[in-house]
C-alpha cells in the first residue's frame, strides 16, 4: 500500500444484497464516505437437465470441495432438485471460515466430517492427502484457477471438476461517467469485467483492493497497482484491510 490520498467513496463489485455486505455500510457510515454496491458479474446456475448431461452423480464421490458460498448455494440446489441425500459419511472440505460456517444452510455440521483451509485452497491439501485413495468432486464456475486442482492431480488423486455455475460479465454501462476514489473485486472474474466494459481504463488515483491471491494475480496480469488486499497476516476480511487503509488516508 503506497498511494494514501483521501477516499470518499467506494465502489464494491458486489450486489448491496449479498449477504455480508453490511459492514461495508456500516464503514461507509463511521467515516463518512461514499459506499456503492453494483454487481460485475452475474451468476447462472446450471439447470438440472444441463447438469445430468455432465453424467456427475454427487453420491459417487467421498469429499466434496467448496471454494465459495456460491458454490455450495448451487450444489446444493441441483441435489434438492435431483431428490438425493447426501451420505452422513462424505467429507466436505472448505476454503474459509466462512464456507464452513455457510454450509449450515444446508448440513448439520456437527454430525459431518469437516476440514477447513484457512485461506486459500492449498491449505487443505494436509487434509486432502490424508484421504489421497478416495474420490473428490470439485464443484465450481466456468472460470476456476488456482493450483489446488494441478496438484491433486500430480498425486494421482481422483478428482472431478463439476462446473454447475456460469460467471457472466454484466452490462457496466452505467459506470462509463462515474468515477470512485477506490474499486474492490473479489475475483478474476470482477477484473476481467471492468476491462472487457472499460477496455481503456486508467487507474490513475483510483485505489484497487483485492480479495484473494487468484484476484490479486489478475489484477497485476491487467496492469493495475494493487493498494489494498486481503486476506494478509492478521487481516481476514476486505472490510478490515480498507479500514487499515483508511487509517492512514483519511486522519
Amino acid at each position: 500500500m503506497g498511494n494514501f490520498k483521501r477516499v470518499n467513496s467506494i465502489l464494491i463489485t458486489q450486489p448491496a444484497t449479498l449477504e455480508g455486505m453490511a459492514p461495508y455500510n456500516q464503514l461507509g457510515e463511521k467515516w463518512g464516505i461514499i459506499v456503492d454496491f453494483r454487481r460485475f458479474i452475474r451468476v447462472d446456475g446450471l439447470s438440472l437437465n444441463e447438469f445430468r448431461k455432465l453424467n456427475v452423480n454427487p453420491l459417487d464421490f467421498n469429499g466434496i470441495i467448496f471454494t465459495s458460498k456460491v458454490a455450495v448455494d448451487h450444489f446444493f440446489r441441483l441435489v434438492n432438485e435431483m431428490k438425493i441425500d447426501m451420505s452422513p459419511e462424505t467429507k466436505y472440505y472448505c476454503v474459509g471460515e466462512a464456507t464452513y460456517r455457510y454450509l449450515q444452510k444446508y448440513i448439520l455440521i456437527r454430525k459431518r466430517k469437516m476440514f477447513v483451509g484457512e485461506k486459500t485452497a492449498m491449505d487443505l491439501t494436509p487434509f486432502i492427502d490424508k484421504f489421497k485413495k478416495e474420490k473428490f468432486l470439485f464443484p465450481c464456475s466456468n472460470v476456476h484457477q488456482g493450483t489446488l486442482l494441478p496438484y491433486m492431480r500430480s498425486k494421482g488423486i481422483d478428482v472431478t471438476i463439476s462446473e454447475i455455475y456460469l460467471s457472466v460479465h454484466d452490462d457496466l454501462s452505467d459506470l462509463k461517467e462515474v468515477f470512485y476514489d477506490m474499486i474492490c473485486f473479489f475475483a478474476p472474474t470482477g477484473v476481467q469485467a471492468l476491462f472487457k466494459n472499460f477496455p481503456d481504463f486508467k487507474q490513475n488515483e483510483t485505489r484497487i483492493a483485492v480479495f484473494g491471491s487468484t484476484t490479486a494475480q489478475e489484477a497485476l496480469s491487467a496492469g493495475l497497482r494493487i493498494d489494498v488486499e486481503a486476506p494478509t497476516q492478521g487481516i481476514t476480511s476486505m472490510t478490515a484491510a480498507i479500514e487499515e487503509y483508511l487509517k492512514v488516508s483519511n486522519l
